[in-house]
Order: structure tokens, then C-alpha cells, then sequence
């Protein structure tokens, strides 16, 4: 095969739109014609997040209108957290330091990952996030990877990106962002 015939099947194979299909999340599959909590709570990775949106009151918040991007932490990023936070966190009395926790992994927009890499280059390596709870997170890339640092200086590295929701965007993460003290 000659060179232009190499680039012109390379040049039609582009031409041809590429349909991917959600990724599988927690062994279940996720639908774009679903809203984040209809997803979530097929997720067996994110059954404290659930439990969290749940005791937190989000659960018609996630499941409206949106756009929203989430910073999904998985089951095993909150078991890192020290022991005993999260049982503390799902107590009444701490709905507020729950609800604050959990807006600082929420976007108020739909935000694909390559968009993020595009304003993170933008801005010189690391692109501020700021969250509907009122954190600035910092968005970077490390390594090939998007890593989202909270503003206690923690990284949180995105493992699943791109999971497409009816009001938005979920990328599963492996740490809990945390809000400054």
C-alpha cells in the first residue's frame, strides 16, 4: 500500500463518528438516559456515596435538571478516610459538614474530560474547579492521568472518566475531597 492510500484510509476511518458506550461503573451499566442518582445507586462501588447524597438530603438535587459533573469517590476512598469519619459525617448533627463534603465533589456544569485536559493546558498545567459547595478544586495532569487535588493539598487521581448521565457527567475518583478546615 502506497502512502496516500495509507492516509487516505486513515483520513476516512476519522470521518466515521465513533459511538462509545458508557463505561461499566461498580459491575453495572450506566445509561446516558438516566439522571447521576438513577446511576449511582446501580453502582456496587458507590454504595456510601448513595448512602451519603441519601443522609446529606441530595438526592433531588443530583436527580435534577443539572448540568452537573461529579467527582464520584468509590467505596474504598472513603474507607482511607480515618476511622470513624464516615460513620460521623452520616449523623444528623453533621448534615451540614456531610453536605459541604459532598457539594465540593459537584460541578455546576457538564464537563468532559477532554475539556478538562484542554483547560488545564490552557492554564499552564492546573485549572481551578470551583464546586457548587463552594471549594476551589485544582485540576492537573500527572503522569497521563487527571488527578483533582481538594483544598487540603490531597490528589484524588480519576480512574473512570466520562460516564455520561441524562443531567451530566460522573467521573469516579479514588479519594474524598476534602474542603479546607
Amino acid at each position: 500500500m502506497n502512502r496516500i492510500s495509507i492516509l487516505a484510509l486513515a483520513f476516512s476511518a476519522l470521518s466515521v463518528p465513533a459511538f462509545a458506550e458508557n463505561p461499566m461503573v461498580g459491575g453495572a451499566a450506566m445509561y446516558e438516559d438516566k439522571n447521576i442518582v438513577e446511576n449511582a445507586v446501580n453502582s456496587a462501588d458507590h454504595t456510601t456515596l448513595v448512602a451519603a447524597v441519601q443522609a446529606a438530603g441530595l438526592v433531588d438535587t443530583l436527580a435534577g435538571e443539572g448540568p452537573f459533573t461529579v467527582f464520584a469517590p468509590t467505596n474504598d476512598a472513603f474507607g482511607m478516610l480515618a476511622a470513624g469519619t464516615v460513620e460521623d459525617l452520616l449523623k444528623p448533627e453533621n448534615k451540614a459538614a456531610l453536605t459541604k463534603v459532598l457539594t465540593c465533589h459537584v460541578v455546576a456544569a457538564d464537563v468532559m474530560s477532554e475539556a478538562l485536559v484542554k483547560m488545564i493546558a490552557d492554564d499552564g498545567g492546573m485549572h481551578d474547579v470551583p464546586t457548587v459547595g463552594g471549594c476551589t478544586l485544582k485540576a492537573m495532569v500527572v503522569d497521563g492521568k487527571v488527578k483533582i487535588e481538594d483544598e487540603r493539598g490531597r490528589a484524588a487521581t480519576v480512574t473512570i472518566a466520562d460516564v455520561k448521565q441524562s443531567n451530566g457527567v460522573i467521573h469516579v475518583i479514588d479519594t474524598v475531597l476534602l474542603p479546607a478546615m
